[in-house]
């Protein structure tokens, strides 16, 4: 009897052994955590590369440790314009740049990135209201992955707009004085500007300044601002600088992670990305603002001529924009399904909100007109 019940808790120990302790016992593996390298397409200088540190931060600390994302700068593994195909193949689990870089993989990739003109009147908000509630986010991934056939999951991340049309080597007065610059100008935006006979070129940001002094281009977008100041963009004897333009009002970037390790994350994991990314996205929104109005102190100071866009070339600009965003549409169908989207959408909010909000630069006029730096 004695051996039997020696036999018995013996038993007794190894099931709590095998089975509780399976749950019980540190996994050194389980605990380990996961690390995400991740690449923006913008340089370690920017405060746009700074959104992806951000995002870096919110996620690890959301996670408890989970999650670990190594954000890294513009070429630290690949060319800037090659993170997409990065994250695809596994060589990056992801990266972090703006649509209208694909652009000449597909046209509606500038859609995704903030269209001329909003689309449609949009504010920022609103377009995020479309991408979140209006059916936005699953048109974005059905561009990455069933047309461009991409292994990757992808959310907006970054607002950096309105960007200014940009620095102009000589003044511009009307439409058809854009006729024979030579000027960065990314995405569909160009096409636009090509009607007037303008030369574009898509140019990474490092390649800008040694264009510009080399004289191979007459006038360059970057980002506005801040960005513009850490780029030198004021440093290349170009002293006219245009704002209030209709070509990139709501430019945001987006944060693409590979579609099989994404799979491998659980569900919580998975929406604590998520939040992440709207978090960046508005916190972000918030310092850019902060950072663009000291910016534009600076400007002021090293006699750079700021201007308006003027109205008439705005209204060109729209008008052109309708031709050119039709004849895409005509000739896609994924365009035309995605501008219809975005039409849909911006019929409603947008007439709305004319109608219901107050107008800002009513109050702002009436307490800053004498700050009011482009006339």
């Amino acid at each position: 009897m004695k051996r039997a019940g020696t036999l018995s808790l013996l038993a007794a120990a190894l099931f709590v052994a095998v089975f509780l302790g399976k749950d019980t016992a540190p996994d050194a593996a389980a605990q380990a955590p996961i690390k995400l390298k991740i690449q923006s397409a913008f340089p370690a200088v920017s405060i746009v590369y700074g959104n992806l540190k951000y995002f870096a931060e919110r996620v690890e600390k959301m996670s408890g440790g989970r999650i670990k994302v190594e954000a890294l700068p513009a070429g630290a593994v690949v060319p800037a314009f090659e993170i997409l195909d990065a994250a695809h193949r596994g060589l990056l689990e992801g990266g972090h740049g703006v649509s209208y870089y694909w652009f000449g993989r597909h046209p509606a990739a500038t859609l995704f990135a903030g269209a001329p003109g909003g689309p449609f009147g949009m504010s920022l908000l609103d377009l995020m209201g479309w991408f979140y509630e209006g059916g936005g986010l699953d048109l974005y991934h059905e561009l990455y992955q069933k047309l461009l056939k991409l292994d990757v999951v992808v959310f907006p991340i970054s607002p950096h707009g309105p960007q200014p049309p940009g620095w102009f080597r000589r003044p511009v007065k009307n439409w058809e004085d854009f006729r024979g610059f030579k000027a960065r100008i990314p995405g569909i935006a160009g096409d636009v500007y090509k009607e007037a006979g303008m030369s574009v070129v898509l140019l990474p940001g490092g390649e800008i300044i040694p264009a510009a002094e080399r004289g191979l281009i007459d006038a360059a977008e970057w980002v506005g601002g801040r960005e513009d100041l850490l780029l030198g963009l004021h440093t290349v004897g170009w002293k006219y600088h245009y704002l209030q333009g209709q070509h990139e009002p709501n430019t945001h970037g987006n944060l693409f992670i590979n579609k099989k390790v994404w799979e491998r994350l659980s569900p919580d994991l998975q929406e604590i990305i998520k939040s992440a990314t709207k978090d960046a996205f508005l916190t972000f929104w918030w310092q850019f603002n902060q950072e663009n109005a000291k910016a534009y102190q600076e400007i002021l100071k090293l006699g750079i001529n700021t201007q308006r866009m003027p109205d008439d070339i705005n209204e060109v600009f729209l008008k052109t924009w309708d031709k050119v965003a039709a004849r895409f549409a005509e000739k896609d169908p994924f365009f035309k399904k995605v501008l219809d989207s975005m039409r849909e959408y911006a019929s409603l909010t947008v007439p709305h909100r004319e109608s219901h909000w107050p107008t800002w630069s009513f109050a702002a006029q009436y307490y800053w007109k004498d700050k009011i730096y482009a006339k």
